[in-house]
């Protein structure tokens, strides 16, 4: 199945790399990879996305640009690639241009219940622990001495983030060995990556998260935890969505807290993202909202205001997620 795959996508002349909307490292660390892999075997090749690449990450982009579609240039792609979402609404304007102007897509991922049918042909695993361990794969099972250092640190980028910094269950030895030989065969030492993903902070990005953490509230016997950004918060602090890059983990790190969520009210409804350490599976939680993701990591969307939003979303993960004597 992967060889196939691999062969019908270095068929094609020109391809249009989609990563999902509001980005992330696994999504722009697969996408970069990919464009790297594909020019180096002659393809002409775009990264696309509508949102724009968060402040920690755009380092990756030095490697390979990820600019936002426009007609003319998604016009000239002969087939897409769509990578870390399993269902053409995860990319923006991807789904107006194969309505338009249908052509062959290819879709690699590890989220579950995937729309297979909107693809020609797909490699998903649910139980990979990120896209970017299917992207190593999909080098392996073709030429894994393309595996440079830019390839290497944009895999690794997103094996990283998807797991928590190589914390969560999803991580299997396998995971591990690919670390390994990326490090190997890219010839960096894991600080290179860390420190631009997790350290390197500017002033104002901390402002804004000291006047979240102000916002932390424990709810259900101190089993969920809750942090709040607000549009008045980042306009105080001269900041951006882009900025709130990893703030639901502060919340998540409260000792006896089963899972958190980070809400942020940027005057288009609420967007919130969910995260478990334990039992709690987000992913049901987020899809209750019509959203979804990961069973440790999910993201959904209320449509406000606020206050209603916290206590309807805490209530529904209490109601159906939580064991009954941990709502006594």
């Amino acid at each position: 199945m992967l060889s196939t795959l691999v062969e019908k996508i270095l068929s094609h002349q020109t391809i249009g790399v989609f990563s999902h909307i509001r980005p992330d490292g696994d999504c722009i660390g697969a996408q970069v990879a990919t464009c790297l892999w594909l020019q180096k075997n002659g393809v002409e090749v775009y990264a696309f996305n509508d949102d724009n690449v968060p402040f920690n990450l755009k380092w990756l982009t030095e490697y390979f640009p990820v600019v936002r579609p426009d007609e003319q240039t998604v016009n000239k792609c002969d087939a897409f690639v769509v990578l870390d979402g399993n269902s053409p609404d995860r990319f923006g304007s991807y789904e107006w241009y194969q309505d338009q102007n249908p052509r062959p897509a290819y879709m690699i991922d590890h989220h579950p219940d995937a729309d297979e049918e909107s693809f020609d042909q797909n490699f998903w695993v649910e139980d990979a622990s990120s896209t970017c361990e299917l992207i190593f794969q999909m080098l392996l099972q073709h030429d894994v001495t393309l595996v440079d250092e830019p390839i290497a640190k944009s895999i690794y980028t997103g094996i990283l983030t998807d797991t928590g910094s190589l914390q969560y269950d999803s991580v299997t030895p396998e995971t591990l060995t690919i670390v390994s030989e990326l490090l190997r065969r890219g010839d960096f030492t894991p600080n290179e990556v860390t420190e631009k993903i997790f350290i390197y902070q500017h002033k104002e990005q901390l402002r804004l998260l000291g006047l979240a953490l102000e916002t932390i509230e424990l709810h259900e016997n101190e089993q969920i935890a809750t942090m709040c950004v607000t549009s008045e918060m980042l306009q105080r602090t001269g900041t951006s969505n882009e900025d709130c890059q990893g703030f639901v983990a502060y919340p998540l790190s409260l000792e006896g807290i089963k899972a958190a969520i980070l809400f942020k009210d940027l005057g288009e409804g609420i967007k919130m993202s969910l995260r478990s350490k334990s039992e709690v599976d987000v992913n049901k939680w987020a899809r209750f909202l019509g959203g979804g993701g990961h069973k440790k990591a999910a993201g959904a969307w209320h449509p406000g205001p606020l206050e209603k939003a916290v206590k309807e979303v805490v209530a529904l993960g209490a109601r159906h997620l939580l064991k009954p004597q941990d709502t006594d």
